[in-house]
């Protein structure tokens, strides 16, 4: 067994790349190669299979239990001897480097933190808007999210090769990090008690988006200085994750931008 590709694009993106078998899986993590999940057989009971999960816990990896079925549609060698290894597209990185990121810039951090957002196509337009938008890094969890996926990168417009990424096991005691830090988090919230446009966002920052469905968890809202809300004119109460996280990085970049605040008072850009 080993490592098969699917593909590839004409953007230079890969398109999704496996490691099937166990002495091939095994390996794999033994050479720190960059995996974002393993998936293992429901029910089975095998030794082996035990002892690789438990490794790529240790490693901080997702493991996730997938049926037969699952499995063998993933499987491109029809041999996969019920466990699947799917490879990150890029390498994560670590919350260090977001900051080093900021600092190469002479910059305020300007963070984004995902939490639990588990559409690649929203993970990928989130960091898509975030590169552009001049923010220096995102973070997201290791377990609940979408990893670095083909699929991300591909809805990234391959901003994923530009932006550093960082995952991490608990997003509520990085929130607490990143306090200790001096960064002021803002978690963005149909119900944030204060509106965007009130807020102040040229100093260090970090911006929670929250999961498509049900929002900020509520542990991760309660610990963020600011619950935050975009100003809604219609009947529609919420908006997609990542149009929600584009609004707030541009009024982020609008007041981080010294060209539009060099200018006297009611000028136009």
């Amino acid at each position: 067994m080993g490592t098969t590709r699917h593909g590839g694009d004409a953007q230079g993106i890969p398109e999704l790349e496996i490691i099937e078998g166990r002495n091939a899986v095994l390996e794999a993590l033994r050479a720190k190669v960059p995996i974002d999940k393993v998936y293992i057989m429901r029910g089975d009971t095998d030794g082996t299979l035990r002892h690789i999960a438990s490794i790529a816990r240790a490693e901080g990896l997702a493991v996730v239990d997938a049926d037969k079925r699952k499995l063998d549609a993933m499987s491109v060698t029809h041999s996969h001897q019920g466990i699947i290894a799917q490879m990150s597209c890029v390498e994560y990185a670590s919350i260090n480097d977001i900051m080093e990121n900021a600092r190469k810039q002479n910059a305020a951090p300007l963070v984004v933190i995902c939490d639990e957002i588990m559409d690649p196509h929203n993970l990928g337009a989130i960091i898509r808007t975030c590169e552009s938008a001049g923010a220096h890094g995102v973070i997201i969890p290791k377990r609940r999210s979408a990893g670095l996926t083909p699929i991300v990168a591909k809805a990234s417009a391959g901003a994923v090769f530009h932006l550093p990424v960082a995952r991490v096991t608990n997003i509520s005691s990085t929130i607490a990090h990143l306090k200790e830090s001096g960064i002021w988090v803002y978690g963005a919230s149909a119900g944030g008690k204060t509106p965007l446009w009130e807020c102040e966002l040229t100093g260090p920052a970090a911006i929670v988006i929250g999961s498509e469905g049900k929002g900020i968890k509520r542990l991760v809202e309660n610990n963020c200085d600011v619950s935050i809300s975009i100003p809604m004119y219609g009947r529609i109460s919420s908006l997609n994750a990542s149009v929600s996280a584009a609004i707030i990085l541009y009024e982020a970049a609008r007041q981080r931008d010294s060209r539009y605040n060099s200018r006297p008072a009611g000028e136009g850009m």
